[in-house]
């Protein structure tokens, strides 16, 4: 018998309205709907209104996950545009909370994940070490969340020598904490009942219909803005782009863990060469001739675009914000087809969603 199943607009897994219809055959999906826009909140017409400084605290607040990401990106177009050169040191310093943020949201989301096929020993293990990276966060820039380490032109915090070694002792002890998870992770028999073969999106789908980040590497999809076109120094690290061909959720599983290995590396390199020089270019106002840029971010969920459009006075003319969630989120319908109700949750929740993100 064919039954339409609505779930949401609250996700049973996530603080954020979404809303999926499903078309079942008895317990099967047969085809699903997904609809979003429920939680605008007009940050993109609230830019018009706000000089360069100030976005910078607004932008930073689109998303508490990936908060450095939005505000990093948002002040490389304003660097563009003014033709500020930014030091190498407040580069790799930027490179630096960058792979901590990508390390925070992966555990976060595997957290989750474990949450959701109902392992919350794991997930509780798992959001400890989410803790330890927010802690190693807060040491490196004093907040836990939105870090406000940006600033036109650099990076308000510096690292001491003293700071450095702290810091590579956090991702040393993160390391060991995290091999028995993956470990876990990859080779457990339930964790694999649940998410091997579910909620598959294939490679060609996956380039088809544009998906971003984590979620189209795990479908074999090799791209990364950090490696197609590096940006801020990322030229200088050595680092794997990590996929995996089978494009289900196992896959997504797999990947996750494997970036947050490659962030860590990263962030040792970064500690291991930082260069001298200056941290910014002063605290003044700057001043911004009229013109445009666009600038593209490997955010943890995947490809986060900015473009900036500035017309010479103190305020932005335009800002857009374009983010990995909403190229995601049309695979979810696909993605769903051919499943079962119960592990419909799991499969949305599987693309790392932030439908917030996408209602700026």
């Amino acid at each position: 018998m064919s039954y339409t199943i609505p779930i949401g607009p609250y996700h049973p897994a996530l603080e954020e309205p979404i809303h999926a219809r499903l078309v079942t055959d008895g317990e099967r999906i047969t085809d699903a709907e997904v609809f979003v826009g429920y939680n605008h909140r007009g940050i993109e017409k609230l830019c018009q209104e706000r000089n360069f400084i100030q976005t910078i605290t607004l932008v930073e607040r689109v998303c508490g996950i990936c908060s450095h990401s939005h505000a990093w990106t948002y002040c490389r177009c304003i660097e563009h545009i003014a033709g500020m050169e930014v030091s190498k040191r407040a580069q790799y310093i930027r490179d630096i909370i960058s792979e901590l943020e990508r390390i925070h949201s992966h555990l976060l989301w595997l957290g989750v994940a474990c949450h959701i096929v109902g392992h919350d020993s794991l997930f509780m293990q798992i959001w400890a070490d989410r803790e330890d990276t927010m802690d190693t966060l807060e040491l490196l820039t004093g907040n836990r969340v939105n870090y406000a380490m940006n600033i036109v032109g650099g990076v308000r915090r510096d690292i001491t020598p003293a700071l450095s070694a702290q810091l590579l002792g956090c991702m040393d002890t993160l390391e060991e904490k995290m091999k028995p998870i993956r470990d876990f992770l990859v080779g457990d028999k339930t964790i694999a009942m649940r998410t091997k073969g579910v909620g598959v999106l294939t490679n060609a789908d996956a380039i088809k219909m544009g998906a971003e980040g984590p979620h189209a590497r795990a479908s074999g999809v090799a791209m990364d803005v950090r490696k197609d076109s590096p940006y801020s120094s990322y030229e200088d690290f050595d680092f794997k782009l990590c996929t995996y061909p089978t494009g289900d959720v196992y896959a997504r599983v797999v990947v996750r863990v494997l970036e947050i290995f490659e962030s860590i590396s990263i962030i040792r390199q970064a500690l291991a060469n930082l260069p001298d020089g200056p941290l910014n270019l002063g605290n003044r106002i700057p001043k911004v001739p009229a013109g445009e840029f666009v600038a593209r971010h490997e955010a943890p969920r995947g490809h986060l675009v900015y473009k900036v459009v500035t017309a010479g006075g103190p305020n932005n003319k335009r800002v857009s914000i374009h983010v990995p969630t909403f190229r995601n989120a049309p695979t979810v319908p696909t993605m769903l087809r051919g499943n079962t109700v119960a592990d419909a949750g799991l499969i949305v929740a599987s693309i790392d969603p932030c439908f917030s993100c996408m209602d700026c």
